[in-house]
């Protein structure tokens, strides 16, 4: 910030790019231009400088072979959106162009000279060939293009685009939203959809003054750092820099009141993470002092609390952790029982222990009638997960997405079943999650009416969820009674597209009322559209929830960045596709800095993937409940493994028919296909998580038939 005599200086995230093609070094030389230049910007040794007389633009010194270029955008505040090599700064001034976007109201820099200097810059309508395609926008007028706030300037050069290359290039270069407005219109999208889709969202609330640099400059749709902490990370890591800079559509989302509970939505690679974690950090900004910790950051698993945890420590430092209790929403119920005297000696067990245990008590009395899955889902998702404590709740209960139709018989000889369930489990000193779930939402609406006087009594002030698809009722629940009814109480990112467990929840029937403060995220910072378009390929023909009783979607969710197509390979056996894998490994190279990933659909095929590297002296690292067992070599895991992670390269191996998905659902076609079609999504969500970790390269293979997840359409576009 600025200091006496010295000067604020943001930076733009079109500096990004190239800053992050830098060496360490000069990285490192940036980082001491920005701290130098911000306490004194007369200092000689920056040759601080205007380029043109009537311009905002200026340049400055970095290093011997780079310089700054920089954008004043009143009194002493500039920023900084661009590190070029000294001997490319001064060439053609005229080159460099910036405005006020007219309907963001964001401020836009770009340079004119990829864009002239390419063939279709050089390019005129006398000069092409009769035979030249048509102009890929063509149809779309002038006036439609800046009303969905393409950048004016770039207008002459947008007509001369015919094909899909150029039009990739053209996108490396210009403003994101000029790019997306682009990539929408040529993937199919009317003009009235993209404006709702990908403008509207960022749309300025003020109005816009073209002239007014120091407005625009502090407007969400200028996206801008100037924390030291966040912008060393970014400086140090290259990917931490989605953990820099908002889009406008996320800062909005980020700094706004809410009257209410609030759900932030969208697909993998959207940054809904990255929107909790901010979210986190300006409601702490919000707090008075003190040590306290009202503020609850919660997720599903032990490895995503970690990252959660690192991640808000990079973004906001040890101030803003301080304030935060940061724990997984089990840990999170079994820290509340524990405080109410509940469970002593008990041990947890999971869902596989759990079924045992059902299919053992069934056999000892003899009843064929029900299998254990079923009775095991109906007790954890239905009276569990929504903390039903009678036969008479039973009855009336809602059974949403359970699909079996159950008449009062059977509900009266299920609840008979589950109290001898549950009575078995006290005598061995055993319980499940769901159950310490349930016992933790009792004793948090319990404590919650005795606080309701007043909002201080209540646990915290304001609760945070990450990865909100997974969580059960019973969470729900607990949560809501651990935060008052009001303002910014909960606020909660999800994605039921990625549901990897069997949890369903409807949150405007647990209390939980998000409607009317609901918002979709749709621009994917994490893979290339080329990745996306084949993960979402791969669920076609399902539809998703929106946890509130409605539908979600995933239009309009887009990528831009590009790469290679996914390579999809079928091979004889498995022992053909291990050493596909293997040879697959060694093309990319070494694994040196755990970029490298291996998912595959079974624990056993995990074990013999980890002894064939090894055997291969190809270092390797098992991913367990806390993530990786070490931070290089290849990552090797189960599919369920893979949630909240990301590599450059991925290869998921092993989806084949009966593997993915499993063959034992096939039981269910017929006896229960509501059941069946569920155990499908579910298995279509842990690809599509799956598919979705790659971020530059993915491969896909399996042996004997394919999976049908895998489309004809697919297999045939991607297949090598």
């Amino acid at each position: 910030m600025a200091g006496q005599g010295g000067a604020t200086l943001r930076i733009l995230e079109r500096a990004d790019k190239e800053i992050m093609k830098l060496s360490r070094v000069d990285r490192g030389a940036v980082w001491e231009f920005i701290s130098k230049f911000r306490t004194n910007p007369s200092n000689p040794g920056l040759h601080f400088k205007q380029l043109k007389g009537d311009s905002r633009l200026h340049s400055a010194r970095v290093s011997a072979n780079h310089r700054a270029l920089l954008l004043h955008a009143g009194d002493s505040d500039y920023l900084l959106v661009s590190v070029k090599h000294r001997k490319d700064v001064y060439e053609d001034l005229d080159r460099y162009a910036y405005q006020i976007n007219r309907v963001t109201g964001g401020i836009e820099v770009f340079d004119l000279t990829p864009v002239g200097d390419s063939i279709v810059g050089r390019l005129t309508k006398a000069d092409r060939p009769a035979t030249a395609p048509p102009a890929l926008f063509e149809t779309v007028s002038d006036d439609a293009l800046l009303d969905l706030g393409v950048a004016e300037p770039l207008l002459p050069t947008i007509r001369q685009l015919t094909t899909e290359d150029e039009l990739q290039a053209f996108m490396d270069d210009v403003p994101p939203l000029t790019a997306e407005v682009l990539l929408q219109l040529f993937s199919g999208a009317t003009v009235d959809e993209v404006r709702e889709q990908v403008t509207k969202p960022v749309a300025a609330e003020d109005t816009i003054d073209p002239e007014d640099y120091l407005a625009a400059v502090a407007r969400p749709s200028t996206p801008v750092t100037t924390d030291d902490e966040a912008l060393q990370a970014m400086l140090d890591e290259p990917f931490a820099r989605w953990q820099v800079y908002l889009h406008p559509t996320q800062r909005k989302l980020v700094n706004r009141v809410y009257t209410g509970p609030t759900r932030v939505s969208g697909g993998p690679g959207t940054g809904k993470t990255i929107v909790a974690l901010h979210r986190v950090a300006h409601l702490v900004e919000q707090l008075p002092d003190g040590a306290d910790r009202p503020i609850l950051l919660t997720t599903f698993n032990r490895n995503l609390a970690a990252d959660l945890r690192a991640r808000l420590l990079t973004l906001g430092g040890e101030k803003v952790v301080s304030r935060v209790d940061i724990v997984t929403i089990d840990k999170l119920a079994g820290l509340v029982v524990r405080e109410a005297g509940l469970g002593a000696g008990r041990r947890h067990i999971d869902d596989t222990r759990a079924v045992d245990e059902w299919r053992d008590m069934l056999f000892e009395l003899g009843a064929q009638r029900w299998d254990p899955e079923f009775l095991n889902a109906e007790w954890g998702q239905v009276i569990l997960g929504q903390v039903l404590t009678s036969r008479a709740d039973y009855f009336l209960a809602r059974r949403s997405g359970r699909g079996r139709t159950l008449t009062r018989a059977d509900r009266d000889q299920i609840w008979q079943l589950v109290e001898r369930f549950t009575l078995r489990l006290e005598e061995k000193g055993v319980w499940t999650w769901r159950q310490i779930a349930a016992a933790a939402a009792c004793a948090e609406m319990d404590r919650a009416q005795r606080v309701a006087a007043g909002p201080t009594g209540y646990r915290y002030r304001h609760v945070v969820v990450d990865e909100a698809q997974d969580f059960n009722p019973a969470h729900w629940k607990m949560l809501r009674a651990m935060a008052a009814p009001t303002s910014d109480d909960l606020f909660i990112t999800g994605d039921t597209h990625q549901r990897i467990y069997d949890n369903y929840a409807s949150l405007g029937s647990l209390g939980i009322n998000i409607r009317g403060r609901s918002a979709r995220l749709t621009r994917c910072y994490r893979t290339t559209r080329q990745i996306l378009a084949a993960a979402l390929e791969l669920l076609t023909g399902e539809t998703y929830d929106d946890l509130d009783g409605g539908e979600d979607t995933l239009a309009g969710y887009r990528s831009l960045l590009r790469g290679e197509r996914p390579a999809l390979h079928g091979l004889r056996t498995w022992a053909d596709e291990r050493d596909a894998i293997v040879a697959q490994l060694r093309a990319w190279g070494p694994a040196v800095d755990g970029s490298i990933a291996v998912c595959l659909p079974t624990r056993e095929m995990v074990a013999e993937i980890v002894a064939r590297l090894e055997a291969e002296s190809i270092p390797v690292a098992e991913i367990g409940p806390d993530g990786p067992k070490r931070a290089d070599g290849v990552h090797v895991g189960t599919m369920h493994r893979f949630k909240g992670l990301e590599y450059k390269r991925m290869i998921l191996g092993g989806v084949a028919d009966g593997l993915v998905p499993r063959a034992a659902i096939a039981r269910y076609a017929d006896a229960d296909p509501a059941r069946y079609q569920r155990e499908r999504v579910r298995e279509r969500s842990l690809l599509f998580v799956a598919a979705t970790r790659a971020r530059d390269d993915l491969t896909v293979s399996w042996h004997g038939n394919r999976s049908p997840f895998i489309t004809d359409t697919l297999a045939n576009r991607s297949a090598i």
